[in-house]
């Protein structure tokens, strides 16, 4: 069995609180809801809306970092196996990575998506915790964007939360040493701070559509 290695990466992508500090680096990182079931999850924003990569090295193929949601693509838990999904455009005509070796041996490539699987079943339900702590603790706020690009363009982001440093600033003494002593205060000023990253990517935004890219 083959699959490719590469899809057209989404702009907007589930991660989980592990990954908070590789993702801060070059991108913006928010709370959303689950259209679904309304519960809270975090994601990394690679673009202002679909089928836009803003974070150069993704582009290039080279990325810097790749969520494991995306590592494990077309592949899922069943039980205590790994699943696969034949029909998911991952295992396409033009797959061309070995999963398997002429002995049945998994491959590295194999092997990745087994370490992304298991990273992603102990973080999914370390980060509701995270957010429910948020929420707990009123720290979560809602965010509007809106943004004006050189050639009159604009484009506004909804539905995004963020944390709020003004509410982590009020925060009784006991609830900050808490969040430090479970390790979710550094999270939680990962989370504000990356928001920084919003002007890096409108920038260059920005610079391809005034060189017409």
């Amino acid at each position: 069995m083959r699959v490719d290695s590469g899809l057209p990466h989404p702009h907007f992508v589930m991660i989980v609180i592990g990954e908070f500090a590789a993702a801060s680096a070059s991108c913006p990182i928010f709370f959303a809801k689950d259209a679904a079931t309304g519960e809270f999850y975090a994601a990394a924003l690679f673009g202002f809306q679909p089928g836009e990569m803003l974070v150069e090295q993704n582009k290039a193929g080279n990325a810097v970092f790749q969520p494991l949601d995306l590592q494990r693509q077309g592949f899922y838990t069943s039980g205590e196996s790994i699943a696969v999904d034949p029909a998911h455009p991952r295992f396409g005509a033009s797959a061309e990575i070995v999963l398997f070796d002429t002995e049945g041996t998994p491959s590295n490539a194999l092997g990745k998506v087994q370490r992304a699987i298991g990273l992603l079943a102990t973080g999914i339900d370390a980060t509701r915790a995270l957010i429910r702590e948020f929420l707990r603790l009123g720290l979560v706020e809602s965010v509007d964007i809106s943004l004006k690009f050189d050639d009159g363009e604009q484009l506004s982001l909804d539905g995004l939360y963020t944390v709020s440093h003004d509410k982590l600033n009020e925060l009784h003494d006991g609830d900050v040493l808490a969040l430090f002593r479970n390790g979710y205060l550094q999270a939680a000023l990962t989370v504000a701070n990356s928001l920084n990253q919003i002007s890096v990517l409108a920038r260059r935004r920005n610079d391809r559509l005034t060189a017409g890219l």
